[in-house]
Order: C-alpha cells, then sequence, then structure tokens
C-alpha cells in the first residue's frame, strides 16, 4: 500500500509485511473516519479519491523524474507531494465552494424593454455551505446590485435544510422588493425525496411560506408584468407530465420579453424553437469537480454545463450555484450568483 511507504510506517512495521500493510489500514481508516465525523461521509470520500487521483498523478511524475536521473529518491516524495497537493488542491476547492461571486452577462434585444437587470441564483441547497443567517446576507449583496428582478430556478432548498433554515431564508426573499419582484421554479431536490418527516417540513410547507414573503411560485406557469414574461417550467427530472414550452407560450404577445426559468438545462432545441428571448438554468453546479467538469455534456445528460450561448434568437444561461448540494468542493468552478443587463 502507498501509506506503507513512509518511513515512520516501515520503522514501526519492523520489515514486517503484514504489519505494514495492516498499520496503513488503520492509518487510511483512521483519516477517513475522522474526515466523516468532522465532515460527513461524503465528503470523506470524496477527498480520498482526490488523494487517490493525486497520488497517482505524482507517481507517474516522479517516476518520469527517476528515469531522467537515473537513482532513486531517498525521501518519499511521491507520498508527500500527494499530502500537500491534495490539501493544497481541496483547500482551494473549499475556498470556491463557500465564497460566492458575482458574475455579469450583457443581452441585447430588439424588444421594448429599458435596461431591464436580472438577478439570478439557484442551487442555493440551504444548509450546505450557508444556513438562513448566511442566506440572507448574500440576498442582501444581491439587492446592493439594484436588480429590477430576482429569478430563482430551483434548488433552493433539498433534504438536508432544516425547517429553521427554510423559514429564514424565505424571509430575506421577502426582504429583497426588487421592482418586479421574486419568482421561483422547482427543482429536482426542492420537494425532497425523502418525505417531510425527514427535513420537517413539506413542499407544501415550502410553497406556502414563499408565497407568504411574497414570491411568485411559478410551476408551470405564465405571467407578465409590464413588457416582461416569466415563464416557471417543473423539474424535467421530478414532474414527467410537464407540459413543452411551445405550449406555455401559446397566446403570449411576441412583443413581450420572455424569460424562462428552467431547472435543467437539457431542452435546449425545443426552447430555441419558440419565442423565448432568455432561458436561465441551473442543476449542473458548473460541472462541480475536476476532471468531470463536462462529463455531463459529453455524454449528453445536459445541453450545457455553465455559461452563455445563444441558439436562433434565444439566450442560454446556466449558472454553478450559490452554493452546492452534499459535496462542500468546487474544483472545477466557482459559486456565483449572476447579473444580466438586458438592452
Amino acid at each position: 500500500m502507498a501509506v506503507g511507504r513512509f518511513g515512520l510506517v516501515q520503522r514501526l512495521s519492523k520489515g514486517k509485511n503484514w504489519l505494514r500493510r495492516l498499520i496503513s489500514a488503520l492509518i487510511v481508516t483512521a483519516c477517513v473516519v475522522i474526515v466523516g465525523m468532522i465532515i460527513d461521509a461524503v465528503n470523506a470520500v470524496i477527498i480520498m479519491l482526490h488523494f487517490v487521483f493525486i497520488f497517482m498523478l505524482c507517481g507517474l511524475i516522479t517516476r518520469i523524474i527517476k528515469r531522467i536521473r537515473k537513482k532513486e529518491f531517498k525521501i518519499y516524495w511521491q507520498g508527500w507531494t500527494a499530502i500537500i497537493g491534495s490539501i493544497a488542491y481541496l483547500s482551494v476547492g473549499a475556498f470556491l465552494c463557500y465564497n460566492v461571486w458575482q458574475t455579469d452577462y450583457s443581452l441585447t434585444t430588439d424588444k421594448q424593454i429599458s435596461g431591464l437587470k436580472v438577478a439570478v441564483f439557484a442551487d442555493s441547497h440551504v444548509g450546505t455551505t450557508f444556513g438562513g443567517e448566511g442566506f440572507s446576507k448574500h440576498m442582501e449583496t444581491i439587492m446592493e446590485q439594484n436588480p429590477d428582478i430576482v429569478l430563482i430556478p430551483g434548488d433552493y432548498v433539498d433534504d438536508d435544510t432544516t425547517r429553521e433554515n427554510m423559514i429564514e431564508s424565505c424571509a430575506a426573499l421577502g426582504r429583497m422588493k426588487p421592482k418586479y419582484g421574486v419568482w421561483f421554479a422547482y427543482g429536482n431536490h426542492d420537494k425532497g425525496y425523502y418525505g417531510s418527516e425527514h427535513r420537517g417540513f413539506s413542499a407544501e410547507d415550502l410553497e406556502n411560506e414563499l408565497k407568504k414573503n411574497g414570491v411568485h411560485v411559478m410551476i408551470d406557469d405564465v405571467e407578465t408584468v409590464d413588457n416582461i414574461c416569466i415563464v416557471g417550467r417543473k423539474d424535467k427530472s421530478v414532474d414527467r407530465d410537464r407540459k413543452p414550452l411551445s405550449g406555455l407560450l401559446e397566446g403570449v404577445d411576441d412583443d413581450k420579453y420572455i424569460i424562462v426559468m428552467d431547472h435543467e438545462p437539457n431542452d435546449y432545441d425545443a426552447e430555441a424553437e419558440t419565442k423565448a428571448d432568455l432561458v436561465v438554468s441551473g442543476h449542473t453546479h458548473g460541472g462541480q469537480l475536476f476532471p468531470v467538469t463536462y462529463f455531463g455534456e459529453w455524454f449528453g445528460i445536459n445541453d450545457a454545463v455553465y455559461g452563455y450561448e445563444r441558439l436562433h434568437d434565444t439566450d442560454f444561461i446556466v449558472t454553478s450555484g450559490i452554493s452546492d448540494w452534499a459535496i462542500k468542493f468546487k474544483t472545477g468552478t466557482k459559486s456565483e450568483y449572476v447579473m444580466i443587463n438586458v438592452n
């Protein structure tokens, strides 16, 4: 085992291979258990997988260097660089996950809207990297940008969100007061997978709390304010009976600037064939972890993983999310909220 090559383990095992393997196994098990107790089991596994990947990479590099220098190292560089590299890499990943950046986009339209400023955040998964108080502070930061409208395309909460954090977060949304209001569409986690007993509130409780705080809850719904039309689609993976966007937009005035919230970015072709002007999504967490960042796009799970693209006359934006589900690291992206200026 790799751990057995460290000098301390070799000295403790006194040349006995069975003892070296046992000590190595105990060290690895202890590390996983301790990290699991400090954080949780999911992140303990993520940390170990990163260590294995970085250890293998360091092993390849040290073998190449040994062939060049044609002699063995006196220090177990593969192990030490793997440990230091893993700590540094995952520390950066935690920093990118727990801290939140603003990402700006500028769009143009021929429709009659004057300097519309749209704030978008998805995948807050309240309780993962911040609770209700932290969520409130992020909402204050967003409102400092004076958006005209705030959109939440899904995964606002999940099964690990407590009732208290949900209520406090909804109250924070109620204090925002943008010109055209706050709008919410469900993601795959919002209604919960394990029932209300697990997290202390039901999907109905969530909806009631959002509405009590003035949030427009959109479930395959279409509403118009001034010259803007907002559409909130059901989540594709949860609600198989959701209506096609073309059906939702029947009868909508073409002169309206049409914004669609669709949690999962995987209906681009059909959406681009409609008269929608802008589609905003989340769900992918920007690819989450390198090197799997773009696997969802490469294997056709999603039409996009992150960022902006335009198809026909429709603009599509996928945000990496303001937080994260379960995993407390982002090594292929960063946490963000989005500000879209439409002129």
